[in-house]
């Protein structure tokens, strides 16, 4: 009889256990921006995982997947209002997105205490790959300062022992310039910080770089302030006097606009659209036939976020309220990336090679040429502050 009644508990008890049941679909919310001046950069990563999903069918794991898109209009309280709303009430299962930092930050909480997975898919905050990393943080991207690391150790190698640096005063300005002046083994001869985003006039600012007469100059502005920086350099008479070595001033989106003046400039990158390999190809390909327009870095990084993403539905079988098995298959990586290889570093940014990308014009065509490698397997320099911990 104890026997009987010791099975019979057994059997109770293990009943008693919630199984891991399956979703019946993948719902995700995507917050980037999608008015204002910069919207240009927010359609990119859009139309990137909108690209994504059509190559998989639109399903991940063999479920269909819906996307909630959300516009934060590059404010960090709306961006924190989106987010709770994708959680609260939408219920998502994984939030991707983000292009500001400042944006990220303000959201990033949110999604961490409603143990939902985050996929950031361009903004660079430091923090979250250091002291404030989370087992429920991904990111498909960089830490803000580790392009401009690749440009200081690019030109470290040129010779060049002075530069004057200019960038937006906002959390990535401030980490981008700082991996500069960390990295970069000659004087910095000045730095300024100008107002974002409203700020569109350098004028002040590149008289007081001309005047330093550096050995180069080295600016961080992405989308609208990028164009109006580079047309005011050449403006200045800058063009051709000093050299310009740039992280996220010129990409496929803001060429149109800058044309001309942006030949000859030089930037860091950890893809470009020259890249040789399978996945890359297909992506190039398939989104300038649909967007007849070649894709950014924006769109890469998001198009490698939604691959991310399925891997691990398809990896759980769609057992997602299995935290701890979610984690672990994201940190598997188990995709074809655009960049070819793809390898997540403890703190869950990619451990990756940085290439110097440089403007040159074919015919009518403005495009960035990949013409050196700065840093191979590049680790951020926050991983040593990460504690990783185990998704619950």
């Amino acid at each position: 009889m104890r026997k009987t009644f010791l099975i019979a508990g057994a059997a109770i008890a293990l009943a008693a256990t919630p199984a891991m049941a399956q979703n019946k679909s993948i719902k995700i919310g995507y917050v980037s921006t999608f008015s204002g001046p910069t919207a240009v950069i927010g359609n990119d990563m859009r139309n990137a995982f909108e690209l994504a999903l059509d190559h998989m069918g639109r399903k991940m794991g063999g479920l269909p997947v819906e996307v909630i898109y959300e516009d934060d209009g590059q404010k960090p309280e709306v961006g924190k209002q989106k987010t709770q709303k994708l959680i609260e009430s939408d219920k998502v299962d994984f939030v991707a997105g983000y292009i500001w930092s400042n944006v990220l930050l303000a959201s990033a909480k949110p999604v961490i205490d409603a143990k939902t997975f985050l996929i950031v898919a361009n903004a660079g905050a430091e923090q979250l790959a250091g002291e404030q990393c989370s087992p429920y943080v991904f990111s498909t991207s960089w830490t803000n300062d580790q392009n401009p690391r690749a440009v200081a150790e690019y030109m470290n190698k040129k010779g060049i022992k002075t530069v004057y640096m200019i960038g937006p005063n906002y959390a990535a300005g401030k980490q981008n310039l700082g991996g500069m002046k960390e990295a970069f083994k000659g004087k910095v001869v000045g730095e300024d910080y100008t107002t974002w985003p409203s700020q569109l006039d350098f004028s002040a600012e590149l008289a007081k770089a001309k005047a330093a007469k550096p050995d180069a100059i080295y600016t961080f502005y992405p989308g609208a302030a990028g164009v109006q920086f580079l047309n005011q350099y050449a403006q200045a008479g800058l063009k051709g006097t000093i050299p310009l070595y740039t992280t996220f001033t010129v990409d496929s989106l803001s060429l149109p606009r800058q044309k001309d003046a942006a030949v000859g400039v030089i930037g860091a990158l950890q893809w470009g659209a020259d890249l040789k390999n399978d996945a890359n190809k297909k992506f190039v390909t398939d989104f300038e036939a649909k967007f007849k327009t070649e894709p950014s870095f924006y769109a890469a990084q998001s198009y490698d976020a939604a691959n991310l993403i399925a891997s691990a539905v398809a990896a759980t079988k769609g057992k997602l309220s299995d935290k701890a098995a979610v984690q672990k298959a994201l940190e598997k990586a188990d995709f074809k990336s655009v960049r070819g290889g793809f390898k997540f570093d403890t703190d869950h940014y990619p451990i990756q090679n940085f290439y110097m990308q440089e403007v040159v014009k074919n015919g009518d065509k403005y495009t960035l040429k990949t013409v050196a490698t700065a840093i191979e397997n590049s680790r951020n320099v926050h991983v040593s502050k990460c504690k990783m911990t185990a998704a619950k």
